[in-house]
């Protein structure tokens, strides 16, 4: 049989994608009615976390126990991975003895040279260029507030990052428009722009971008090992902030997400994250059930 991985959101098709988020909500219910569904009985993750984590680490973890399964924490203190053993021999030895790793990284081409080798499905907790698990947690939670996103407007205020890579894979696959708004020097990387070319466009006023959005969604203007460049990072996004004004030009019913940990007073205001339009906590709940799901696609039969 063969092995299939979910590094990037272009490993399923938009069918799949749409499945998953379908599944996603079912699984939600299931668990909220009580019912004890427990399709991963003896099923062991085994988790490589290289950057720390709050959603990833503890949606993984409770995910693997409400499905019967045991989720492993491993950090490169614990492992060989630590002391410069090969990934190629540490992705052999372990998915010898597990039934899924996710790996949590730095360089996307670690990720990739563990798969290649792995004999066992690896999923990408994120990584410097994309975080595919956080877009189906997104993506279930417009579909359960607004319903399809198909043709909808999404806009991406702030840094071409790896949060903005895996929404440009998203419309691409879900068929939405993107708007990117970032300034100059902080576009996403090119080769993502020559993927999506049809469903994205770069803006520089984030006012033109957000008219009549459906979903207005940011990021950290410093992600994790960047912190050094913090004060250049905030005086280039400051007209970036997603605030009430930015807010009041998009779509009457608009939405406003965040993948979190969030600065108030830095990307977004607080007033907005805390606001009506806000669904972040929702999204942040909903990392446990999309990858539930993707966790039942990838090792269910």
């Amino acid at each position: 049989m063969t092995v299939r991985h979910f590094l990037t959101l272009t490993d399923i098709s938009g069918d799949e994608f749409k499945a998953i988020i379908n599944r996603a909500i079912e699984l939600k219910a299931i668990l909220r009615s009580g019912e004890i569904y427990e399709p991963l009985k003896n099923r062991v993750l085994a988790m490589i976390f290289e950057k720390s984590s709050t959603r990833t680490r503890v949606s993984f973890d409770a995910g693997m126990a409400q499905f019967g399964g045991h989720a492993m924490f491993l950090s490169p203190r614990d492992t060989q991975l630590g002391r410069g053993e090969p990934i190629e021999d540490s992705a052999r030895v372990m998915s010898s003895m597990v039934d899924c790793i996710m790996v949590r990284t730095f360089e996307h081409e670690k990720i990739e040279r563990f798969a290649e080798y792995s004999s066992v499905p690896v999923i990408n907790g994120l990584t410097d260029e994309v975080h595919p698990c956080q877009l189906l947690a997104d993506m279930q939670t417009y579909v359960e507030h607004q319903g399809d996103i198909q043709g909808k407007t999404v806009t991406w205020i702030g840094d071409g990052n790896n949060m903005c890579h895996s929404y440009m894979h998203a419309a691409k696959l879900l068929d939405f428009k993107l708007n990117i708004a970032c300034p100059e020097g902080y576009d996403p990387d090119s080769q993502f722009v020559e993927e999506t070319a049809d469903h994205i466009e770069i803006m520089r006023d984030p006012e033109l971008a957000c008219k009549n959005s459906d979903l207005i969604v940011t990021d950290v203007w410093a992600s994790m090992g960047q912190e050094e460049e913090q004060s250049k990072r905030e005086a280039a996004f400051e007209p970036f902030q997603v605030n009430t004004h930015l807010m009041s030009l998009a779509g009457k019913d608009a939405l406003f997400m965040h993948c979190l940990p969030a600065h108030r007073g830095e990307e977004v205001s607080a007033d907005v994250i805390d606001g009506k339009q806000s669904v972040v906590w929702n999204e942040a709940e909903n990392r446990l059930h999309a990858q539930k799901a993707l966790l039942e696609f990838l090792l269910v039969e």
